[in-house]
């Protein structure tokens, strides 16, 4: 068994679209504009697990994604070869971190918002 799709509660898929392609680099898999569907992939591994960015509407996902982001806790991890470089690359789009690379026992972790809600680490081990 493996993952093959896993999702995250966006306030705007249209701009979590751009944000994940343009800014973080994935790759669109599926982007359906009209129905707010996005899926995109890892350009490291195109076939790999896609990441459904999800509308999380007015439901229970909306005080799920606005409680976690309070709690400065982040949804999901990717993992990063160079957490320095893309660090500064990121930093140069002009994304937010919360938090700059830090050691930690397990690694090297950041955390920035990704402008829809959530708050991502970047995690090199």
């Amino acid at each position: 068994m493996k993952i093959t799709l896993t999702s995250v509660f966006v306030n705007n898929p249209h701009e979590a679209f751009k944000f994940y392609t343009e800014v973080l680099g994935f790759l669109k898999k599926t982007y359906v504009a009209e129905y707010g569907l996005a899926i995109v992939v890892s350009p490291e591994e195109p076939d790999g697990t896609g990441l459904l960015l999800e509308p999380r509407g007015e439901s229970f996902a909306k005080t799920y994604q606005e409680t976690l982001y309070e709690a400065g806790l982040p949804v999901i991890v990717f993992g990063v070869e160079d957490i320095h470089k893309e660090y500064e690359r990121l930093i140069e789009l002009g994304v937010k971190f919360r938090k700059e690379p830090t050691k930690t026992d397990w690694g090297v972790e950041a955390i920035f918002e990704d402008t829809c809600g959530n708050l991502i680490q970047l995690a090199q081990n």
